[in-house]
């Protein structure tokens, strides 16, 4: 995660911004240092013969004067661009493509409300598209950040803030809460996936539809069973196309990722699983095994799920794509 390597509109008017403060204090750097080695020579001390006092300035009208508005014009000159990009990077546009997101220990949810579709851990957007992300927090404080795409920006319980995000072409842009939140702060990773507009539209047709409730002979009916039994259902939901048995969460109750597309994301756990090298299904396994041991503090609990177990389950939320 590198804020020098800005993939859309947004992250290069901030990284411009900050060029443009950079090489003007490196010029005023270099004169202050540069002035301050001039006069450590010229007006050394020569020892008993050295010549008298040099001329003191104390007082000196014109140079107080100097000295006090130059600084003062260099801070007005930056402050222009900022409090311009300021103004024009907190709002959005009236025809951005809306995304709700929410914080929670340790992970971000995300919530399509055009499209009617919750996913958590990957944000996927279409390419060359405003994105306004509407963000809050479900329990502490949080902040989001994509630097490839944008700055920081606080998500505060009880009250909405908005990021504008936009990648120039399509590509995966990682990211982290910025702000300390608890056990696992480190292990909160956000992922944002740029899709061609075709493809999104494609991924947004697929989301829209439910999982395929197992039945009785299929692979993947022990794991709900286990999913099932295990009280796994208090806490995420699973959006089945049988109404009456998907035993859908309301949003006021929400406190799991939505399960119903598990396997068309290719991180979870706050997109900190699978670790660089690791197969997704042996993290996957390790993370059902005993999630606290694996992220501190995860409201997850340890169900103590059996070898078997939690081989069914990897096969049922496998066909969750």
């Amino acid at each position: 995660m590198t804020t020098f390597e800005p993939a859309g509109p947004n992250a290069e008017r901030l990284d411009g911004l900050f060029w443009m403060v950079f090489w003007i204090a490196t010029v005023v750097f270099v004169l202050v240092i540069g002035a301050i080695i001039v006069m450590l020579f010229v007006f050394r001390d020569r020892g008993e013969n050295d010549a008298e006092e040099p001329k003191q300035t104390h007082g000196h009208t014109r140079l107080e004067v100097a000295w006090t508005v130059i600084p003062a014009l260099i801070l007005a000159a930056i402050s222009v661009p900022t409090v311009s990009a300021v103004f024009e990077l907190t709002g959005c546009d009236a025809d951005s493509m809306k995304v709700e997101v929410i914080g929670h220990q340790w992970w971000f949810e995300y919530h399509y409300p055009a499209q009617g579709i919750d996913t958590a851990n990957v944000m996927v957007i279409p390419a060359g598209q405003e994105i306004c992300a509407v963000m809050t927090s479900d329990d502490v404080l949080h902040n989001f950040w994509i630097p490839a795409l944008h700055g920081k920006r606080y998500m505060v319980p009880g009250q909405v803030t908005l990021l504008r995000l936009e990648s120039y072409e399509p590509g995966e842009f990682w990211g982290q809460c910025a702000e300390f939140c608890g056990l696992s702060h480190s292990l909160m990773r956000a992922r944002v996936l740029a899709m061609e507009p075709s493809d999104f539209e494609a991924w947004v047709a697929d989301q829209q539809k439910p999982a395929a409730l197992p039945v009785e002979g299929m692979p993947e009916y022990d794991g709900y069973q286990v999913f099932t039994n295990k009280g796994c259902i208090q806490c995420h939901t699973v959006r089945f196309d049988d109404d009456s048995a998907s035993n859908i969460i309301q949003r006021e109750d929400f406190n799991g990722p939505d399960l119903t597309h598990f396997a068309s994301r290719s991180v979870f756990a706050g997109a900190s699983l699978p670790e660089e090298g690791e197969s997704y299904d042996a993290a996957l396994k390790k993370w059902l095994a005993d999630p606290p041991n694996v992220k501190p503090g995860s409201f997850m609990p340890n169900l103590a799920l059996t070898e078997q177990e939690i081989d069914d389950l990897i096969v049922w939320l496998g066909s969750n794509k």
